[in-house]
């Protein structure tokens, strides 16, 4: 959807910004997880949210800001803010996009972590004008705490669904004796 259709009857207007801010949990890490997002357009909010039953604190990371991302269907001026220097850093200083050139391999010996969500952020990032902006966690910064609110909610809800990518990473590992 695009901003104008996720927050109703708005016209789509590109030189307006949405914000988007998103944070991510995983209790145990790994363990039960979740992440947290809120979109603003103009006066206008949406908050997403998902807990997982086994999953880390950097999948939920990267999921909340591709949620975000994934929510606005027409190409928009987006500022992703998020307490994640793994996310910020995995796109900004194009760690992501190396990985992705090299077969999802960090060095030659290393396997980099989270291919299918960084292929996810890559492509959405892709879509949109995108901008992030880090935040210290757990500062009092309204947005990143309700999305922290909203993603260890998620993390210790009984809705949670399965994370099929760490599931695979799972299995691969233990085949692989490590």
């Amino acid at each position: 959807m695009c901003a104008a259709s996720i927050f109703g009857a708005m016209t789509n207007n590109n030189d307006r910004i949405v914000n988007a801010y998103s944070d991510g949990s995983a209790i145990g890490n790994p363990g039960p997880g979740g992440y947290g997002t809120v979109l603003k357009f103009g006066d206008n909010v949406k908050e997403f949210s998902q807990g997982f039953v086994h999953t880390t604190n950097n999948r939920m990371e990267l999921l909340g800001a591709i949620t975000a991302l994934e929510a606005l269907k027409d190409r928009q001026r987006v500022v992703l803010t998020t307490d994640s220097q793994y996310v910020i850093n995995g796109i900004e200083k194009g760690w992501a996009k190396r990985w992705q050139a090299n077969g999802w391999m960090r060095n030659k010996k290393e396997r980099a972590l989270n291919p299918d969500l960084w292929e996810r952020l890559l492509q959405a990032v892709e879509r949109h004008d995108v901008r992030f902006e880090w935040i210290r966690g757990h500062t009092g910064h309204p947005e990143n705490e309700r999305c922290d609110e909203l993603a260890n909610s998620a993390a210790r809800g009984r809705n949670q669904v399965v994370d099929k990518g760490f599931l695979d990473f799972e299995r691969a590992s233990t085949r692989a004796g490590g």
